[in-house]
């Protein structure tokens, strides 16, 4: 059984909490008012939106150190919603790893809606949650976890490969927001 700390209270939050505990699993929710109680999950997901993340590394420094720390954050600019800000040959997820060097990062769940995570479908297909790390360790921990949950997970390569996955869920987010597709629906995968 894994402990999983996630921070964040949010829609996202939640439904990876849900997934969580349905695999027998326990979790933890720390909301923004909670940075002074300390993390005691082996597993951290930062559910928070991208330009939060910095205050939640500073206030929570130290913390994270020995962990596995899952980035699903897709790093937008949130005044104008047209485009990444991270550069072109990097990702969100890279960006945190290299602030948590003592930290396994992953980066999974940002290809996902809260609502197809929370029904465990897309349309027709099972949701498929695609993870990307360079710790095979933890990238199968998270794996096992999310099919506990009832899910599908599937092994998106190293942690270069976050940058399309952030790309990818850019594209869907902006698809959604402009309601060409529904919050409800989004991107499958068959495998």
């Amino acid at each position: 059984m894994a402990h999983v700390s996630i921070i964040g209270t949010g829609n996202m939050a939640q439904a990876i909490s849900s997934i969580v505990t349905r695999g027998g699993n326990t979790v933890e929710l720390f909301g923004q008012s909670d940075h002074a109680q300390a993390i005691t999950g082996d597993i951290v997901i930062l559910a928070v939106n991208y330009p939060a993340v910095d205050d939640v590394l500073t206030q929570r420094a130290g913390q994270f150190d020995g962990k596995v720390v899952v980035d699903i954050t897709n790093p937008l600019n949130i005044e104008t919603f047209d485009s990444l800000v991270v550069p072109a040959d990097g990702s969100a997820a890279q960006v945190i790893a290299g602030k948590l060097p003592n930290s396994r990062v992953l980066k999974a769940f940002n290809t996902t809606f809260a609502a197809t995570l929370a029904s465990g479908e897309v349309g027709p297909l099972a949701t498929t949650v695609l993870i990307a790390g360079d710790d095979s360790d933890a990238k199968a921990a998270l794996a096992g976890i999310i099919s506990a949950g009832g899910l599908k997970a599937i092994d998106a390569g190293a942690l270069k490969r976050a940058r399309e996955m952030e790309a990818v869920g850019f594209l869907q987010l902006t698809l959604a927001a402009s309601e060409r597709i529904s919050w409800t629906g989004g991107f499958g995968v068959v495998a």
